[in-house]
């Protein structure tokens, strides 16, 4: 199958209700795709049931019964080349494209009074980090082909992860992230700390950063390594540095080590997962305090998604700038750390640069 083939078939495959994965990593020219070839997916209830587990993993911010962990288990794999000549894909300029639509004024006010529930109690003393999220409907235009955008966001986001699933228990979801949750193999893992945002300089990645973004990313690395160290592992790490994600950038620490037992790679998930960068610090005060005042439901958005193979390579990645994809309509996520320095207008502004990132792909700001 040639990508051109695969793009055109992907809207009805979700038509049938076909359980499938697609996706690309950073940098690669070619797409994977997994398609469920015997019963459903597996559905789990806790993190550490990933030991000993293979296939690709769907897995929400919270587990529960309406939102388990979606394993495609016993699946049927093929990679595909992106462009048949052999040629390499290119970043598509998007200078002057309007911004994604997030003016709303009832999400405005809903978004600013979530904003001060949350600011206050970073000023307190309460927490160090809180993240705070917000969704947006919008109308599935008649004729928009869910396979097109996907061809578009793999083009245009070659410094992410890319990927298109869909199960019975998730749904469609369609998303592009730049933030590693555990990757490796054969004894070389890696995590990432991705933390504090600017758009580009004229389509450069900005080389000066403030003090709340570089705070923002050192309480995250900080929180990594300490993870890391209650399972007696030692962490080489690179960075931190600005790195790239379409048209915005973050800044990165890379974490390298090697891991005690490989069985267990459930057990070091669930350590990682959610990560600071989607939820904060402290991380289990922080967890409880968004799924209490937060307002709705993340479902799959801030959980993590990817292939997860113990015996081969593992790419796992948090599930950020994504969208969930309806038959009437398109759901988008975006979410931003706040600080007790946080600026309302500044970080509004942030999540729908966030969101506008599914938001170009399906042609929804034009």
């Amino acid at each position: 199958m040639t990508s051109t083939e695969l793009y055109s078939t992907i809207d009805s495959m979700i038509e049938r209700g076909s359980s499938f994965a697609l996706w690309r990593i950073p940098g690669e020219a070619r797409i994977h795709l997994r398609v469920q070839t015997e019963g459903e997916p597996r559905l789990l209830y806790d993190v550490k049931e990933l030991n000993l587990r293979g296939g690709f993993i769907i897995a929400p911010f919270c587990v529960s019964g309406r939102h388990p962990i979606v394993v495609l288990d016993k699946t049927q794999a093929e990679v595909i080349p992106i462009l048949a000549d052999g040629a390499s894909p290119s970043f598509r300029p998007v200078e002057g494209e309007r911004p994604f639509p997030v003016s709303d004024e009832w999400d405005y006010r809903r978004y600013a009074a979530c904003f001060h529930k949350f600011l206050d109690a970073l000023t307190s003393g309460e927490q160090e980090k809180l993240v705070l999220s917000r969704q947006k409907e919008t109308v599935r235009p008649a004729g928009v082909s869910i396979g097109e955008a996907f061809r578009r966001a793999v083009e245009r986001y070659i410094y992410s992860y890319v990927y298109l699933c869909h199960t019975p228990a998730t749904g469609t979801w369609m998303g592009s992230t730049p933030e590693i949750l555990l990757a490796g193999r054969h004894g070389a893992w890696q995590t990432v700390a991705l933390a504090g945002t600017q758009r580009l300089d004229h389509g450069r990645v900005p080389t000066e950063w403030d003090a709340k973004n570089r705070r923002e990313q050192q309480l995250v690395a900080d929180y990594i390594h300490a993870q890391l160290r209650t399972l007696g592992i030692g962490a080489r790490t690179v960075g931190p540095y600005p790195a790239r994600a379409g048209e915005l950038s973050h800044l990165k620490t890379e974490f390298h080590f090697s891991l005690p037992d490989e069985r267990r790679i459930g057990e070091v998930l669930d350590l990682l997962h959610p990560t600071p960068a989607v939820c904060g610090l402290p991380k289990e005060k922080a967890y409880d305090f968004i799924l209490r005042h937060e307002g709705y439901d993340r479902a799959y958005y801030s959980g993590f998604v990817g292939l997860l193979d113990p015996e081969g390579e593992t790419s796992l990645y948090v599930n950020l700038r994504c969208v969930h994809i309806q038959p009437s309509k398109f759901t988008f996520y975006a979410g931003g750390g706040l600080l007790a320095s946080s600026s309302l207008d500044e970080e509004w502004r942030e999540t729908g640069d966030k969101m506008g990132t599914m938001g170009r792909t399906v042609a929804i700001d034009n």
